[in-house]
């Protein structure tokens, strides 16, 4: 019986870094073709394929890099490959699995995995969170999840995922859904079936820019004036509790919402925004009647993802239905 064709792209990230010179930290160096080679079980799987794009730390990944990666990731797929890994580092891979999720229109996998630990460190999970990845692409229960993170035995969706810790090797979780399955003796074990998916068009257009502000206490909004005369084709505020801001903020942001769209998601790392609960200057009701979008369930750097893509094919008229069909 022929083996399935499994593709991979190395980005770079932890998982790539060793230490190049004494007492100068470790650095991107360990090339998709060397890690490949720490997994021998995954010939026993699959005629796996690598390319290395790059190897760059994730913080240094941009949304032309990941559509350039993404071109690829779509023709191996009409190359007849029978799922996509995805290699990179954890610091953006919340960021780099939702961009995919949302544009990825394909039934087969795209699994995005990383490493807490550098490939010089004893105990590396490199080799095992790619073998794990592996096993969750190829599996016939992996169909029709869009773009998942597999990592430290845990399979999550991207639009729920969130790096919690900065270094820890639990590092990732699903804030109130919990992971969509685990890897039991080896296989992916899922806790619900697949979901109905909202897929957005390519951007045609990738110089647009969204601005991402957090609300803090005492806040001075000198920043904020500035975002629609700086050019900023949309605006995404961290707020306060179930999406609230000072009165401050409230009043400025009112003028802006009239010029480009904004949406007001929640700082907490877990809950959604309120939607008619308070109604003092700053709170939920407020802000919408000020013109603003409340970002539900979404986290503020998924949210700026979405109003980016948005943007860039001219939908961003469709905001308020995405985020309620995005929401996790």
């Amino acid at each position: 019986m022929e083996l399935p064709k499994l593709a991979i792209a190395a980005l770079g990230g932890t998982v790539s870094m060793q230490s190049t010179q004494d007492g100068q930290g470790v650095v991107p160096a360990v090339s998709g073709e060397a890690l490949l080679n720490t997994v021998p079980e995954l010939n026993v799987l699959a005629r796996a394929t690598v390319e290395t794009f790059g190897l760059l730390p994730s913080a240094s990944l941009d949304f032309d890099y990941l559509l350039n990666v993404l071109a690829w990731a779509n023709a191996q797929i009409s190359q007849g490959v029978a799922a996509v890994i995805i290699i990179q580092g954890t610091d953006t891979l919340e960021e780099s699995a939702v961009f995919f999720d949302y544009l990825w229109a394909h039934d087969e996998p795209l699994v995005l995995t990383g490493a807490m630990r550098s490939a010089m460190q004893a105990g590396a999970d490199g080799p095992a969170n790619l073998l794990d990845a592996g096993r969750v692409a190829l599996a016939a229960c992996s169909h029709r999840r869009g773009a998942q993170v597999v990592i430290n035995g845990e399979i999550h969706r991207a639009t729920t995922v969130r790096k919690v810790d900065s270094m820890a090797m639990h590092a990732f979780a699903s804030p109130l859904t919990g992971p969509a399955g685990l890897l039991v003796e080896g296989a992916p074990r899922y806790f619900h079936p697949p979901i109905a998916r909202h897929v957005l068009p390519m951007p045609q257009n990738t110089r647009q820019h969204i601005a991402l502000l957090e609300a803090s206490l005492g806040a001075d909004s000198l920043l904020l004036e500035k975002v629609v005369e700086l050019g900023y084709a949309g605006l995404v505020i961290a707020g306060f509790g179930a999406g609230h801001v000072s009165a401050n903020w409230a009043n400025v942001i009112e003028g802006i919402a009239r010029h480009i769209p904004v949406i007001i998601a929640t700082r907490t790392g877990c809950g959604a925004t309120a939607q008619a609960t308070y109604g003092f200057v700053g709170s939920e009701i407020d802000m919408t009647r000020k013109g603003t979008l409340m970002a539900g369930f979404l986290c503020p750097r998924k949210a700026r993802i979405l109003l980016w893509l948005l943007v860039g094919c001219q939908q961003q008229s469709t905001l308020e239905t995405c985020l309620a069909e995005l929401a996790p």
